[in-house]
């Protein structure tokens, strides 16, 4: 749903959101906290400069929303 419904902003993080889930799933129980903050970074580092602070401020404002997955 992420992908295919980001007709309305607030959907725009899904994606982001759901990778970070997958990755904590997808982990040992014990690894899945580290292993959703590093997928959080990683999806950070490769933020175009000219969106960045715009991203960064939109997951601080919907990180409640998002499962709290933006916790990096």
């Amino acid at each position: 749903q992420a992908a295919v419904v980001a007709h309305v902003a607030a959907h725009e993080l899904g994606a982001a959101a759901y990778a970070i889930k997958a990755v904590r799933a997808a982990a040992p129980a014990d690894r899945s906290e580290a292993a959703g903050r590093a997928e959080c970074r990683w999806q950070r580092d490769r933020l175009p400069a000219a969106i960045r602070e715009l991203v960064l401020d939109d997951q601080r404002l919907r990180n409640d929303i998002c499962w709290s997955v933006f916790d990096c």
